[in-house]
């Protein structure tokens, strides 16, 4: 059983290990922003932070339309390896690589229209803050910041794109070393852009936009040529979306657009208890703003494992190799708990100083408030890491509607109410919101596996596929 884990581990961290690494690169650059942020003041931190949860909740959900595309594509390349040894070999290789890159074009066309759409809404939120009941400074703030990382969300899309057709070839090596570049890059731009460094004018909170989506276009650029340079990558990928085929670009929208209300009912339910908190007063936002990083950050790892989980599970059942789709959950969740189990204690013992690059220039409340809300985070954390790869684990059984559905009842049927009794009835403000955050995912959590355990033991059982 053991033997059995550790080999299993190492195969699942062969893929995840990368995308992890991955991960925790690319929310260092909102890591920087909110530490660059606190720097400014309060007042700062709290319109910074919500302004990147709304950008957030738009970017996730256009990462949403374009994730099943790793799924589509590691799928594909399986058949195609099989085939190489059948003897009408030759043919179903060619179908499978003119498949990859009709899903390659289809992913770059959904992302396309995700970031225009998704533009609109940011320029949209941002005119409609001062009615959800925050702070005027705060939502003034927020409001040009958002104006400024609304370009951003198209280069970020098309980045998705490329990046999921490079994690579903098994390749995605370069996306380490671009996003630990873009870390450099985008603290210098911060810093220039915010202090009107170099004769610049000093801009602020805008300049923390224009600088991310600066960096979301270069990103996007680098891992384009980096995958042209690919042998095994540059013959899929072309850029431009005129010729897009339909009937992928629909297929992908059918996968997709369950993924996308599942990532925005996880950060819509985020989004709303930002706007709770900010009913709180600044102090209770910008302590909500420093722990909703720190878990962040941590949530990183859930899925660079949940990506990985994904596209092995897709692999396997497509080898028709369904016991080892059945141990990639429990590998996945073994690796997860482990890592959560330090950070967790890492939380309880060292809490101001995990919280110091966040709030060394803000008020005393609101470091003692992110102080009581990281004892709540240090268990959330387990039931946030869990639900994170429960829907990874039903992307690879191509059931992405069942995340959806689950997820409103976790979030928005038992979640958000709990977090409205605790935070409002019983008068514990912040802390109550953050309980009822714990709450709305420990429930998901524990509904996505129950229904992975059922979906896959109703996957019709099948010989392992042959080329001739």
């Amino acid at each position: 059983m053991l033997t059995t884990l550790l080999r299993d581990s190492r195969a699942l961290g062969a893929l995840a290990v990368p995308l992890i690494l991955t991960q925790l690169a690319q929310v260092a650059l909102t890591t920087t922003d909110t530490v660059m942020m606190g720097l400014l003041g309060t007042i700062e931190l709290a319109a910074g932070g919500l302004a990147i949860v709304i950008f957030n909740q738009v970017r996730t959900m256009g990462v949403g339309l374009v994730t099943s595309v790793g799924n589509q594509i590691a799928a594909a390349a399986a058949r195609a390896e099989q085939a190489a040894a059948g003897s009408d070999g030759d043919r179903v290789q060619k179908a499978a690589h003119e498949e990859v890159r009709g899903i390659v074009r289809a992913s770059l066309a959904v992302a396309t229209l995700s970031g225009v759409v998704g533009a609109l809404i940011m320029v949209l939120i941002g005119q409609a803050l001062a009615w959800l009941g925050q702070d005027a400074d705060v939502a003034g703030l927020s409001q040009k910041m958002l104006y400024a990382l609304a370009p951003g969300l198209l280069p970020c899309l098309w980045f998705q794109a490329v990046r999921q057709f490079t994690v579903g070839m098994r390749r995605p090596q370069a996306l380490l070393q671009i996003t630990v570049a873009s870390i450099a890059v985008n603290a210098g731009l911060n810093w220039v852009l915010i202090h009107g460094t170099f004769g610049l004018p000093r801009l602020g909170l805008t300049g923390v936009g224009i600088a991310t989506s600066t960096v979301y276009l270069l990103s996007f650029l680098a891992l384009y040529y980096a995958a042209k340079r690919d042998d095994e990558l540059a013959p899929f990928l072309t850029l431009g979306i005129s010729g897009a085929d339909a009937a992928a670009v629909k297929r992908l929208l059918g996968l997709g657009i369950p993924i996308a209300a599942t990532y925005g009912s996880e950060a819509g339910f985020f989004s709303v208890t930002a706007l709770m908190a900010g009913s709180f007063g600044p102090d209770a936002l910008a302590a909500h703003t420093a722990v909703n990083q720190l878990v962040y950050i941590v949530f990183q790892i859930a899925v660079g494992l949940s990506h990985a989980a994904s596209i092995n599970v897709s692999r396997e059942l497509a080898l028709s190799n369904y016991d080892g789709a059945r141990r990639i959950k429990n590998t996945a969740l073994a690796c997860a708990g482990a890592v959560m189990t330090v950070v967790g204690i890492v939380y309880l013992t060292l809490p101001r100083l995990v919280l110091a690059p966040f709030l060394d220039n803000g008020s005393d409340q609101a470091l003692t408030i992110a102080t009581h809300l990281l004892i709540v985070t240090a268990f959330l954390q387990f039931f946030d890491c869990t639900q994170n790869i429960g829907v990874g684990l039903l992307r690879g059984l191509n059931d992405t509607k069942s995340g959806f559905r689950i997820t409103l009842i976790g979030y928005w049927a038992i979640g958000l109410p709990a977090s409205w009794l605790f935070a409002y009835a019983l008068n514990l403000d912040a802390v109550g919101i953050w309980l009822g955050l714990l709450t709305g995912l420990a429930t998901t959590a524990l509904l996505l596996l129950r229904r992975y355990h059922t979906a896959l033991d109703a996957v019709p059982l099948q010989p392992a596929a042959t080329a001739a």
